[in-house]
């Protein structure tokens, strides 16, 4: 019976962690810098933002 090449298998998974990170990275290159897709925050000056700077709570009836 012949044996396992554990090289050739560990070799064709990294070939495909690489080819995979690749795709990822070439998916992230060519969206848009203005394209938040899936954004859940919503960006200054958007409604429903109260001005106030991250880390500072805002300013309530007491205030």
């Amino acid at each position: 019976m012949a044996t396992p090449n554990y090289g050739y298998e560990k070799r064709q998974r990294e070939l495909a962690k690489k080819q995979k990170k690749e795709e990822k990275l070439r998916a992230k290159s060519q969206r848009t810098p203005g394209d938040q897709q899936g954004s859940d925050q919503p960006a200054e000056g958007h409604p429903g933002h109260d001005g106030a700077a991250p880390g500072q709570p805002a300013a309530g009836p007491g205030a």
